[in-house]
């Protein structure tokens, strides 16, 4: 057995989109650590895409949105994999469609879906899934780095994001009472991921963290990856009701005296 402990275990990883996807990262690390990995995906058509990448793992298709789907899912899974050990829930959306706006002007049907599908599916995933959680289980959900830095060009999505770290402290003590499954969140810095290209201004976001990361060099996918496994494996038993921060160091850094010096340079000077 390997240090990690993840044997035939079995995991249920939600959220998928490609290969650049941070679920798609945790799945195949928990695949190399000897667990046995169950996907779900918003839609037929994404299970269909990714049908060759995920080879022959159980793939369900849900909704989060809708309440049927989600219950749909927890019969099937009942049905196929009635034990799960851990939870990896990396389930995001926001719309940008309309480009940059100002915080204020955020329409109140934007956040409010926000929240559903990037909050409080974790809280009914949770709730619906809990008679098949083992009593030791895992749940890691994917937040950022940090929701008290006013990024513009991320606008709502940091206050749903500070719903959903706080929703992994609420369900932590509530689940308490029923066990000892855990929940946790991988609080993630910037990262090239398909989802965040759709966020206004991103690239220029990812090159300046790149150089604000004590390395100098920007956060990989499967750093996230390997935190979530960590996070999802006995060895981190001790570990509940926290959000681990894994951004190289950026927020540490931002007064670095190169990047100072990038900022204060006098044009033509």
């Amino acid at each position: 057995m390997s240090w990690l402990g993840l044997e035939g275990k079995t995991i249920l990883v939600c959220g998928v989109a490609n290969k650049k996807s941070v679920a798609f990262h945790v799945g195949q690390r928990l695949k190399e650590a000897g667990a046995r990995v169950v996907w779900v995906v918003h839609t037929a058509e994404r299970r269909d895409e990714l049908a060759r990448r995920l080879g022959d793992d159980d793939v369900y298709v849900c909704d989060v949105e809708r309440s049927d789907q989600i219950e749909a899912l927890r019969e099937s899974l009942a049905r196929d994999h009635p034990v799960l050990h851990g939870l990896v829930h990396s389930i995001a959306f926001a719309n940008y469609s309309g480009g940059f706006k100002p915080f204020h002007e955020t329409r109140k049907e934007d956040f409010l879906q926000a929240i559903d599908v990037s909050a409080f599916s974790l809280v009914n995933l949770a709730g619906a899934l809990k008679e098949l959680l083992a009593p030791d289980a895992s749940v890691v959900t994917i937040s950022i780095s940090t929701t008290r830095m006013a990024a513009e060009n991320y606008g709502y999505m940091a206050p749903v994001k500070a719903a959903l770290d706080s929703a992994v402290v609420f369900l932590a003590k509530s689940f308490s009472a029923l066990g000892n499954v855990r929940f946790n969140a991988v609080r993630a810095g910037l990262l090239k991921t398909a989802s965040s290209a759709g966020i206004p201004g991103y690239l220029e976001s990812y090159l300046f963290a790149e150089q604000a990361t004590l390395r100098g060099r920007g956060l990989e996918t499967g750093e996230v990856a390997d935190t979530a496994v960590y996070l999802l494996s006995p060895r981190s038993s001790g570990i509940n009701a926290q959000g681990i921060v894994v951004d190289a160091g950026m927020e540490v850094n931002y007064f670095d005296g190169q990047l100072v010096a990038k900022a204060t340079r006098v044009e033509g000077a």
